[in-house]
């Protein structure tokens, strides 16, 4: 029998916007490379793994080429999924617990979903002369995070239209770049760049809005902002911070289920 497994685009409530996800339903945990393969041959984004517990799902995000630690819109992909399915009952939230981002948790919100994750606010640095060069945009202020960097620049127009050199970046071991600015439509626009990680761009990021987030409450003198991630399939995301956490509020979309024929070899 095969491996239940999803695609589900997040973000968004319409097919073919938003961050597509693959979602992989085990019975028991995988080996890693199994997984890895299994991302690699998925070719989006992020695959996600979740395996039931006796107190709700472990969890793990693959992009085709690494694991990564932390992907918000596969969470929230997983969790429209598991209720979706049955597998989980509408009236109960989703509990994942994860390997390095502890416990993350995802309820239903009307009809989106809000998801809790770990805050990561950012921290003013001073950024490498090649990594300035590489982003091809002046920078009006650069921070760190644990995401890699985030740099805000001058307007909404200058995050549409940049083109970073991605060789540059790719150079950073497996760190992102978040770019940003204010906007007209929404409180903010971003975009994030991990080639490091096999991701040239991210359609539409839940751990990087968990730097936003913080970032732009700070900025606005508010606990709840907008933002719109402004790659070619677009995606807004609502924030609220909530001490150390940011609470991030999305709709899903499925678009195709299936099974695996090919499973892992017993242990």
């Amino acid at each position: 029998m095969g491996i239940p497994i999803a695609i589900v685009d997040a973000f968004t409530d319409e097919p073919f916007r938003g961050n597509p996800a693959a979602v992989c339903l085990l019975d028991r945990p995988a080996p890693e490379p199994w997984m890895q393969a299994v991302a690699a041959e998925m070719n989006l984004s992020e695959t996600a793994f979740a395996v039931p517990t006796g107190s709700g799902f472990d969890l793990r995000w693959f992009t085709p080429t690494t694991e990564v630690v932390l992907c918000g819109h596969a969470t929230l992909a997983t969790a429209h999924t598991l209720w979706e399915t049955g597998r989980l009952d509408h009236a109960h939230e989703a509990v994942f617990h994860t390997r390095r981002s502890g416990e993350l948790v995802a309820v239903r919100a009307s009809d989106a979903i809000e998801l809790s994750l770990p805050s990561d606010p950012p921290f003013g640095a001073d950024v490498p002369t090649e990594l300035a060069h590489a982003i091809g945009a002046p920078i009006v202020a650069a921070f760190t995070c644990r995401q890699g960097w985030l740099f805000e620049l001058a307007s909404e127009e200058a995050v549409r239209a940049l083109t970073p050199d991605l060789r540059v970046l790719a150079s950073l071991r497996e760190q992102g770049v978040i770019v940003t600015a204010s906007a007209r439509d929404t409180d903010f626009v971003s975009r994030f760049f991990v080639p490091s990680a096999g991701l040239d761009e991210d359609p539409v990021t839940g751990a990087a809005h968990c730097v936003l987030a913080p970032f732009w409450a700070e900025r606005l003198g508010r606990l709840e902002v907008v933002g719109y991630q402004a790659s070619a399939r677009g995606g807004t995301v609502r924030a609220r911070v909530d001490g150390n956490r940011v609470r991030l509020t999305g709709h899903a979309v499925t678009i195709l289920r299936g099974e695996l024929l090919v499973t892992p070899a017993p242990r």
